[in-house]
């Protein structure tokens, strides 16, 4: 049996992972949960899989929980958070913090020697040769969760990677893939939550919408898999029936293909190497029978030629690349922006930072808070 921690408890990735853990009692013991702010649904979850911690981000909610909840260990704020990463006691923590404030809890987690099953790609796309080079330090192994990056590492499964010729990451295209770019100025928050697809988070929705999620996917692609940018290939495949693909050196093609659901790479992130039995999906040759792919259009996605340049140019750009798109987001969310002003503030803010080729940990903690600053000084009214 494996003990599971969970960051996150209470999103998406959190739920469906619990999801999957109910079916599977007798393989996985929830040693502790943690949420950012939804306390009554922590509570829930605390009754129901009896974890022996639990930690609510928002300090202003620990008594509430402490009163309703009867975990052995009731923990708060950045430090308890901080406590659970450090615990050894875990086989697999679950990392589905949203955004760029998941990297502190990634370090801490691999510097404890834990495995991690890494739902929070920011925490690579800022800091990719930090992590991977602590992860091959200690030992650890990083399990992917994004569909895309646990169909490329099934597809390696038998394979080396001089054998890789192409990485080919799959995107659904969201919800804005047919309409023209001369009407993104008027995209509503409304329109650009409403993915054809896949059921997630507001911000990753965004991201989504934008295809930014995608261009933290070449990324995160380029530091998992050890290949050059210039070997990943993002393509449009609206169905999100196939995951992501790889060409190989003698032009044979692996594609791992699934319904559109994240219950299937979170439960292979968790009980790697083996596979149970998933009972909610069935092949239906009709979900299979018409699956198109189109090149992306790069001018009307150009957060993802932002990724692009980023990786390329390497050192602090992809912090400032993910810390702008997750206040660019904020502000879109909350209707301060326009949906087309958010790949503008993000390449202002590249352009207009001062470069640092190897930036350490403490120089990321530093250009996220320069960042934060500078779009606070010009976008925020």
């Amino acid at each position: 049996m494996k003990n599971i921690g969970i960051l996150g408890s209470t999103g998406s990735i959190g739920t469906q992972a619990l999801d999957v853990i109910s079916n599977h009692k007798d393989k996985f013991n929830v040693k502790f949960l943690a949420a950012n702010n939804n306390v009554d649904f922590l509570i829930k979850q605390c009754k129901q899989y009896n974890p022996d911690y639990v930690c609510i981000y928002n300090e202003s909610k620990y008594k509430y929980l402490k009163k309703n909840s009867s975990v052995p260990k009731i923990l708060c704020g950045n430090e308890g958070l901080i406590e659970l990463c450090e615990r050894s006691d875990i086989d697999i923590a679950l990392n589905a913090i949203v955004g760029y404030k998941g990297l502190e809890p990634t370090i801490k987690i691999i510097e404890s020697g834990t495995d991690i099953a890494l739902s929070n790609k920011e925490s690579i796309v800022q800091a990719g040769h930090i992590v991977m080079e602590l992860a091959k330090s200690k030992g650890v192994k990083i399990f992917p969760v994004d569909s895309e990056h646990s169909a490329l590492w099934q597809c390696l499964v038998g394979e080396t990677k001089k054998q890789i010729k192409k990485i080919i990451l799959t995107a659904s295209g969201g919800p804005f893939r047919k309409l023209p770019k001369s009407e993104f100025n008027s995209i509503t928050v409304s329109q650009a939550l409403n993915h054809p697809n896949w059921s997630m988070g507001n911000k990753i929705s965004i991201d989504s919408a934008t295809m930014m999620n995608k261009g933290f996917e070449m990324i995160e692609a380029f530091w998992l898999f050890d290949v050059n940018p210039d070997q990943i290939q993002i393509v449009v495949h609206p169905q999100s029936i196939i995951h992501s693909m790889i060409e190989y050196i003698d032009g044979s093609i692996k594609a791992q293909l699934s319904t559109p659901n994240m219950k299937i790479p979170i439960q292979y992130a968790l009980s790697y190497p083996e596979r149970y039995k998933l009972s909610d999906f069935n092949f239906n040759i009709k979900e299979f029978s018409n699956l198109e792919l189109y090149d992306v259009d790069m001018d009307k996605f150009n957060c993802i030629a932002l990724a692009y340049d980023a990786i390329k140019k390497k050192g602090s750009y992809p912090v400032v690349l993910n810390v702008a798109n997750d206040l660019a987001v904020e502000l879109f969310l909350n209707h301060k922006i326009k949906f087309n002003q958010i790949p503008k503030l993000i390449k202002d803010a590249m352009d207009n930072h001062k470069h640092i080729d190897m930036p350490s940990l403490s120089d990321i903690l530093s250009i996220t808070k320069l960042t934060e600053n500078y779009i606070n000084s010009k976008y925020i009214p």
